[in-house]
């Protein structure tokens, strides 16, 4: 395990805990409407590009490559039927934190960690450091926090592939408000690394380390999700190149991803292609719709259709959930 992740931070989050967090977020809303950060933060700044989406493969990867983030999935979810699933269950829950009104966060925070309490279970079989019949759960803080920071990591990763890169300045105030996100996944504030280049030393510690490995089990779920099985939607080969691409080579290798000259070449083609026509993006294709759905409720007015048709790509739903008047169905 890298250094940077302790044994003080080895236990699981209690309620107890995911509500002091909550509290905290909750002391600094200025605006229950415009939700936990605000229509001028660094994290609807990032967060509402569509570009985020080229980074979904590679932090789907990443989180794979930790044995009980795997194991958990393919015991307790659909990812293996419907790899499309679990990716809106990924952005209905992120995009309802990041852009739902206060109450809409929060709701959603204890959703999630509701679900989290019943995934636990025991490895199969030996991983990386994780020795066969070892006990995994969804709200244990080290794994919590390697999902967390592939997130985030995947975020600039795919952001600054299309946009200028952010300076300084705003690595800084995107990764501190991170930081409220992570609370709502019940990660405490002393639990994740002091700042960004803290935290790209914490990425690069885990990605070199034995805290990750990849089995036949994960390796499978990984080539489903990169042929898009179990979607109406076709995966590019382009987006599988640069999804290898911005995987460290060694993951490129155990998850047995090809990358032959040819696919280099389509990733550097994608690279060099996408940044021209990115934002030229009429605004309906560049803003997600949970963002577009925010600024709707701030104006308040209604979101229109081609936001709820967004939505449903995003989020497998017309709405975010969670908000007065609609139903919940942030499911699994």
């Amino acid at each position: 395990m890298p250094s940077s992740v302790t044994d003080e931070f080895s236990a699981a989050v209690s309620r107890q805990d995911l509500e002091r967090h909550i509290e905290a977020a909750q002391a600094r809303v200025r605006n229950p409407i415009e939700g936990v950060f605000g229509a001028d933060s660094a994290t609807w700044r990032v967060s509402r590009e569509s570009a985020l989406f080229l980074g979904a493969g590679r932090a789907a990867l990443l989180q794979l490559a930790h044995p009980w983030v795997a194991v958990a999935l393919d015991q307790h979810s659909s990812l293996l039927a419907k790899p499309i699933v679990r990716f809106h269950s990924t952005f209905r829950v992120v995009f309802t934190m990041v852009f739902g009104s206060a109450p809409q966060a929060f709701r959603a925070a204890r959703s999630l960690y509701q679900r989290h309490t019943v995934i636990t279970g025991e490895l199969p079989g030996d991983v990386a450091s994780y020795s066969k019949g070892s006990r995994y759960q969804a709200l244990h803080l080290p794994a919590l926090l390697w999902v967390y920071a592939t997130l985030i990591d995947s975020a600039v990763t795919a952001y600054q592939s299309v946009l200028p890169p952010l300076d300084d300045a705003q690595l800084a105030a995107y990764y501190a408000e991170s930081k409220i996100l992570a609370g709502l996944f019940g990660l405490p504030p002393e639990a994740l690394p002091a700042d960004w280049p803290c935290f790209q030393v914490y990425v690069n510690e885990m990605t070199a380390s034995q805290a990750l490995g990849v089995d036949d089990r994960s390796r499978a779920m990984a080539q489903r999700i990169m042929t898009g099985a179990g979607s109406s939607i076709p995966i590019p080969r382009w987006y599988q190149a640069l999804t290898a691409q911005w995987l460290p080579p060694r993951f490129r290798e155990e998850f047995a991803l090809p990358f032959e000259p040819e696919d280099q070449r389509r990733a550097q083609r994608a690279m060099d292609f996408l940044p021209r026509i990115y934002t030229k993006l009429p605004a309906f294709l560049r803003y997600v719709g949970p963002y577009r759905e925010a600024q709707a409720r701030i104006d308040d007015r209604a979101a229109g259709f081609i936001t709820r048709r967004s939505n449903r790509f995003w989020i497998g739903q017309p709405r975010m959930p969670f908000a007065p008047n609609t139903t919940d169905s942030a499911n699994h």
